[in-house]
């Protein structure tokens, strides 16, 4: 527990067998609970979380919001739920800049900004880079919002989570909550965090199909939901 709010904490994870150790120690001593939604792995990435503490959470149905969300369905009854990814390419130690925001400064959303951060040579692609900047500057022009990233390593307040009710459930659940969050005029913070070469293959800028689906589904989102209108 820390400053007396409960913390859980949610990650994805799909064969990252070799990092998920490190992630899960490096989590802060503080945190409540740690559950790690495995997303249909064919390695031992469930058995070495659970070696590790977490608990883990089987979600088949392959997407980033369907792990996430199995994952919500169960945790428990946490003031604040932070998520970030499972190939040690976050910075787990870092976790108090990401939730303090919330705990101390009354934010209902804070992302760590990958951009604003300390970066190891080669660890955000250019296309992630620059496709996240794209993404940022149209979330500024449709609704206002402000930041530098889409990064998976971002905290929010259970109840702003909650009132989001987020269906996207693979590549567009970030800019869909980031999206929601702007629109709703919710407090968003982003902080600076950083970031190093993943263990592994990226499941989507490691490949071009990847890039490319990741690339349309999240442009596709926030024109779809621009559509839909509401600032």
């Amino acid at each position: 527990m820390r400053h007396g709010t409960r913390i859980s904490v949610i990650i994805p994870a799909l064969n990252e067998e070799r990092a998920i150790g490190n992630v899960l120690r490096d989590i802060p001593e503080w945190v409540d609970e740690v559950l790690v939604a495995d997303n249909g792995s064919t390695d031992a990435t469930a058995e070495v979380a659970a070696r590790n503490g977490a608990r883990v959470v089987h979600e088949p149905r392959r997407g980033y919001g369907w792990a996430c969300t199995a994952a919500m369905d169960v945790m428990d009854d946490p003031g604040v739920v932070v998520f970030l990814d499972g190939d040690y390419s976050d910075h787990p130690e870092e976790m108090g800049s990401v939730v303090d925001p919330i705990l101390l400064e009354g934010a209902d959303m804070v992302i760590g900004s990958r951009a604003r951060g300390q970066r190891e040579r080669g660890s955000l692609t250019p296309q992630a880079y620059y496709g996240n900047l794209l993404a940022c500057a149209l979330l500024h022009l449709f609704w206002g919002g402000h930041c530098t990233d889409l990064g998976p390593f971002r905290a929010l307040r259970r109840q702003a989570l909650d009132d989001m009710r987020l269906r996207e459930m693979d590549y567009a659940w970030t800019i869909e909550m980031q999206v929601k969050a702007a629109r709703a005029g919710m407090c968003v913070v982003e902080v600076p965090v950083s970031y190093r070469r993943r263990i592994g293959t990226s499941k989507v800028s490691g490949t071009v199909k990847g890039v490319v689906m990741a690339s349309y589904k999240i442009l596709f989102t926030i024109f779809k939901m621009a559509a839909q209108g509401g600032r």
